[in-house]
């Protein structure tokens, strides 16, 4: 295919202004990707392979695939090539009372966990004060990489008070919902939480856990639960894989504009 070509024509049906090439170039590069020629994870032509396909000159096809980038469809790695991006899964945060296993459950998904750390340890000052509870009170700590499809997606560490459910330390974190756990097995039914956000970079530690570049994009979630009483009884921590999440917020008009 001749992008200079097809363009030509294309602007002597469509009046002075023609369609730019690099747009042409992402119309087929899309197209590829949408009828399964590339699939997620493929790796599309190079450079110079896509220049003569096109006809076209590298800052051409540089363009239309840094567009591409943008607008998370593709995904260059350094040294490797340019790969076809894996959809990311929407999470949605606001007016829902369930954890990611329910979130994913519900869309058809399959989350497996692996449990790196599940003990009791003094409170820190930070836990303590998001938990309400005197700083070094005994709390269970558990960590978890989370992974949907076997692709692995966050690292959370959640912090619950041990007088709240002091068999939890024995209980298997493997499989299920945490959430529907401590309801069933310990009546700890949340009420309503807090949820804040905020792009950070993977640090060694996470960045190993999760399979992905030292400062790789991740999005950073602290949560409160609480119970009916208004008692705190979850912290948590979770970093998630920027390159894989999408927020979907939900909202509701002002109580004077309805």
């Amino acid at each position: 295919m001749n992008v200079t070509q097809t363009t030509n024509s294309a602007s002597a049906h469509a009046g002075p202004t023609p369609v730019p090439k690099y747009h042409r170039i992402k119309e087929v590069l899309l197209a590829r990707m949408a009828d399964g020629t590339w699939p997620p994870g493929a790796l599309i032509p190079s450079e110079p392979e896509l220049c003569q396909e096109f006809g076209v000159s590298r800052i051409t096809v540089r363009k239309a695939e840094g567009d591409l980038v943008h607008e998370g469809k593709l995904c260059a790695v350094q040294g490797k090539g340019t790969f076809v991006a894996t959809p990311k899964l929407p999470e949605r945060f606001v007016q829902r009372a369930f954890g990611i296993y329910e979130d994913m459950e519900r869309r058809g998904l399959r989350l497996t966990t692996a449990v790196l750390q599940q003990e009791l340890i003094p409170a820190p000052r930070e836990v303590a004060d998001r938990l309400g509870i005197t700083e070094g009170a005994c709390v269970h700590v558990i960590v978890r990489v989370r992974s949907v499809e076997n692709e692995k997606i966050l690292v959370s560490t959640t912090y619950i008070p041990e007088e709240l459910c002091p068999d939890l330390i024995n209980d298997d974190l493997t499989s299920g919902s945490l959430y529907s756990l401590l309801r069933t097995r310990y009546g700890l039914k949340i009420a309503y939480g807090e949820r804040s956000i905020e792009a950070v970079a993977a640090q060694q530690w996470e960045a190993r856990l999760l399979e992905v570049a030292l400062a790789s994009p991740l999005l950073r979630l602290d949560s409160v639960a609480y119970l009916p009483d208004g008692r705190a009884f979850e912290y948590s921590q979770a970093l998630q894989r920027g390159d894989r999440a999408r927020i979907v917020v939900e909202f509701l008009p002002a109580p004077d504009e309805r």
